[in-house]
């Protein structure tokens, strides 16, 4: 065998393209902060999806959160979905690079950690 053809053996056994490694969670999840603990390897040509969900009925307005491997129609999508009795606006954003939808805004983590100090006494109020 030729070096000429021993490199195209080699180069066709090759991947042709590394797939991503993203986090996963899938709606509802209530705290973006669920999705880490679940990174995935996505199927060869899709994206990193990070997605957020709002729905509102009276004064309650809640915020849900999905993260996964995504094809390419489905990224820069809003939309409305309905889950556990309410009807969510969502919008998802799509990135390319490993565990790129792993972004949480200060806002969230700070609201989450509020809820975590306050469960204690909420719980001592109810009692």
């Amino acid at each position: 065998m030729s070096r000429s053809q021993l490199l195209v053996v080699l180069f066709c056994c090759l991947p042709l393209a590394a797939c991503l490694r993203c986090y996963t969670c899938l709606f509802p999840a209530l705290s973006p902060m669920d999705c880490f603990k679940f990174p995935q390897e996505c199927p060869a040509g899709q994206r990193c999806l990070s997605s957020i969900a709002t729905g509102k009925r009276g004064a309650l307005q809640l915020t849900m959160y999905e993260k996964s491997c995504a094809i390419s129609s489905q990224c820069g999508v809003s939309g409305q979905k309905y889950a556990t009795g309410l009807y969510f606006n969502y919008t998802n954003v799509c990135c390319d690079t490993d565990l790129c939808n792993g972004a949480v805004s200060v806002a969230a983590l700070s609201w989450a950690g509020l809820a975590l100090c306050l469960l204690p006494a909420l719980c001592l109020l109810l009692a």
